[in-house]
């Protein structure tokens, strides 16, 4: 972890310790977690009753802090996929009954039809010979209503499992869905960039990460509001989408924080996709919904590197993170690669001294 996620991170958890105090609510793990949760803006609807309780003058207290954490983070997408997963075994289990059913029956008709041909064998009167064909007839159809029930069940069940698969793949892609910008969460970038090293190490091809931070965001936020942030956060995330290619990744990292994976990617082609995004940010004019009113222009600020044989997710993720640092010491709203780091660094020690 690098030192500016570190102090990310820990004013994330500075905040919900704060709120937590001055609710009055107990410091338990899921209370943490809530208003930790709360701190970051992951999860917008989440925000947006908290701040509709603030708005009307009330603060969570430990009994509603329980009513969220069952509502927002208790009951989330792994409840949903365990639900579908039971309701796939529970039909499997379906089948697994109707077909021993079928197989008793068809033991059954079995032990008939072997004792039938005992019978025949032997010297039997016409009358019992009628009563056999009878016994056997009856036999037959019961094993023909046995069969035709075992194949509709086998069809219900077929036609059960292929939307319960359904569900389950819609479930999946919404747990690697960050909710509010709809583009890739933090664990969809972890399991992209661990693919991507691996396809860069097999390949020797090359692999860029690309990492943004939109510029002034908190005091945006707390200027226009929770719901012009969420709209800026759509924006950059739409934005970083429509400006990378198909084996490209966009992910949101956490708050206000964008990243990219770059396979098949150049430091210097790394680069020209940052500079891309970073124009397209600054052009686009923000309008307040409710109003129409112009809010401005938003920037963003951008770290980039390239992958190493030697690097690891995290080491590679640092180095990206420590050119987005020197974009930010810079001045912002521009792009700082691996390669010019240390010079940029050194301008602005270079300009402190002076002054």
């Amino acid at each position: 972890m690098s030192e500016q996620e570190y102090k990310r991170a820990l004013g994330y958890a500075n905040a919900a310790l704060d709120l937590l105090r001055r609710s009055g609510i107990p410091p338990y793990p899921q209370f943490y977690e809530l208003l930790y949760t709360y701190s970051t803006g992951v999860n917008p609807d989440l925000n947006n009753r908290i701040n509709a309780i603030f708005r009307d003058g009330g603060s969570p207290d430990a009994d509603l802090a329980e009513t969220l954490y069952n509502e927002f983070l208790k009951s989330d997408v792994n409840d949903r996929m365990n639900h579908v997963s039971q309701r796939m075994h529970d039909r499997i289990e379906a089948v697994h009954h109707a077909i021993d059913a079928a197989l008793l029956t068809a033991h059954a008709y079995s032990g008939s039809l072997e004792a039938a041909t005992g019978d025949l064998e032997k010297t039997i009167s016409p009358a019992a010979i009628s009563a056999l064909a009878k016994r056997l007839l009856k036999e037959t159809l019961h094993m023909q209503e046995t069969n035709l029930s075992l194949e509709q069940k086998l069809q219900d069940s077929r036609d059960d499992i292929a939307g319960l698969q359904r569900d389950l793949d819609d479930v999946r892609r919404e747990s690697l869905l960050d909710p509010l910008t709809k583009i890739a969460n933090r664990k969809s970038f972890d399991e992209g960039l661990a693919e991507a090293i691996g396809n860069a190490l097999s390949s020797s091809s090359p692999l860029s990460l690309m990492i943004a931070d939109i510029d002034h965001f908190k005091s945006f936020n707390d200027t226009y509001g929770h719901q012009t942030g969420d709209q800026v956060l759509r924006l950059v995330a739409m934005t970083l989408k429509s400006n990378i290619k198909g084996k490209d990744l966009a992910a949101r990292y956490g708050g206000e924080e964008f990243v990219a994976v770059l396979p098949s990617t150049d430091l210097a082609g790394a680069v020209i996709v940052a500079e891309n995004v970073r124009k397209a940010i600054q052009a686009k004019e923000l309008l307040k919904r409710s109003t129409n009113e112009k809010l401005g222009r938003i920037t963003a600020s951008f770290g980039v590197a390239v992958f190493q044989q030697t690097d690891t997710a995290a080491s590679l993720i640092e180095r990206a993170d420590r050119c987005l640092y020197g974009a930010k010491r810079a001045g912002r709203n521009r792009v700082v690669s691996e390669d010019e780091l240390n010079s940029v660094l050194e301008r602005i020690s270079a300009g402190a001294s002076a002054a």
